[in-house]
């Protein structure tokens, strides 16, 4: 799971890229950010990598939830 969830070579000096990049917009600027993602993985699953890009479509689709949930708690 962690070579979908948490990939070592994600993460420099401690910090997590997905964290960067979140931080780096807006909260819809991530949820399109998430989308165009999980549209990637589904897009390309059956011709490059299998049921592995399908979870990682879910691990985006998953931090899209979260932050959709955030927003509507607001």
């Amino acid at each position: 799971a962690d070579s979908v969830d948490h990939p070592a070579h994600y993460t420099q000096n401690g910090i997590e890229c997905i964290a960067a990049i979140k931080a780096s917009m807006s909260s819809d600027g991530f949820l399109d950010y998430c989308k165009g993602n999980v549209l990637k993985y589904i897009w390309r699953w059956r011709d490059k990598g299998g049921v592995q890009d399908l979870e990682k479509a879910r691990v985006y689709l998953n931090w899209m939830i979260e932050e959709a949930e955030k927003c509507t708690e607001s």
